[in-house]
């Protein structure tokens, strides 16, 4: 499986002339990604339970999109102590989900290991 990198900068969005829509390095306009993004987060959320609290990661491939996103596994008092994870999702280029995969869990008060 693909990794993301770690602290990898994309372009930057920029505006299209042509159709007033964002768009990155290029790319299909960013409105696609956001819509392709709702879309498969809402499959996501349907299926696993888990509501993404964020998308830490996203990046276009030759077959649809990765999304690196966080949620909430084990809510606890006080919060700093919930468990979070973290979950690559992988999403055809029609917005259909074609899979997922835990790739982390921590601690909410926990920093990043370096």
């Amino acid at each position: 499986m693909a990794q993301i990198e770690q602290g990898s900068r994309m372009a930057a969005p920029r505006d299209d002339a042509d159709t007033g829509s964002r768009v990155i390095a290029g790319d299909k306009p960013m409105a696609d990604a956001n819509g392709v993004m709702r879309e498969a987060l809402g499959q996501f959320e349907e299926l696993t339970g888990h509501r993404p609290e964020a998308v830490s990661a996203m990046r276009k491939e030759e077959d649809g999109w990765l999304f690196r996103v966080e949620v909430m596994e084990l809510r606890r008092i006080p919060d700093s102590m919930s468990l979070l994870a973290t979950y690559e999702v992988r999403v055809d280029s029609d917005g259909g989900l074609t899979g997922w995969e835990r790739v982390g869990r921590y601690e909410r008060g926990r920093a990043d290991r370096r």
